[in-house]
C-alpha cells in the first residue's frame, strides 16, 4: 500500500488555487474536467520540496471542484492539511501581509493554523527544532477556530 493524494472540495476554484499556490506556495501537477454526468474539475498540487511528486503522482493534494453550486460542511470537505515549513515566522508573516487570518500562532515556533478559502484548516510545522520565541507571535491571541 501506498499513500496517494488528499481530496478537499472546493467552492471557488480561482480563489482556491490562489490561495494554495500563490500564497502557500504549492504547484500545480496536473488537472482533470470531466463534462459527462456531474461535472467537475480536479486540480492535482504538490509542495516544491516534493518534486518526487511529478514523476509517481504522490504525494499530491488533490481539489475537487464540483460545478454546482453545493455549500460543504462539517467533515464534506475536510479536517486540516500538514505542511512542514522552513521558518515557520516568515511565512506567518507572509500570510498576515496578504490579508491571511493566522488562527493559531506560532507562539512556540513550532506550529499554527490557518484556512483556506473553503474553511479548511491547515497546520504549519516548523522544520526540524522550533525556532526561538519571538514576542510578536508568543503573545498574539487565538483568532476563530482551527
Amino acid at each position: 500500500m501506498r499513500y496517494l493524494h488528499t481530496m478537499v472540495r472546493v467552492r471557488n476554484l480561482e480563489h482556491s488555487l490562489d490561495f494554495y499556490c500563490n500564497q502557500l506556495g504549492l504547484l500545480e501537477s496536473h488537472r482533470h474536467e470531466s463534462e459527462a454526468g456531474k461535472k467537475f474539475t480536479l486540480v492535482y498540487l504538490y509542495a516544491p520540496n516534493d518534486s518526487e511528486a511529478l514523476a509517481n503522482k504522490t504525494p499530491l493534494l488533490e481539489l475537487t471542484h464540483n460545478w454546482d453550486d453545493e455549500e460543504y460542511t462539517g467533515g464534506r470537505n475536510f479536517g486540516h492539511l500538514v505542511f512542514e515549513v522552513d521558518d515557520i515566522y516568515a511565512i506567518c508573516e507572509k500570510f498576515m501581509d496578504n490579508g491571511i487570518t493566522i488562527n493559531r500562532p506560532p507562539r512556540n515556533g513550532y506550529m499554527a493554523f490557518i484556512k483556506s478559502p473553503d474553511g479548511i484548516s491547515i497546520e504549519l510545522l516548523q522544520k526540524g527544532e522550533p525556532l526561538l520565541p519571538n514576542e510578536k507571535w508568543a503573545s498574539m491571541a487565538n483568532t476563530g477556530n482551527w
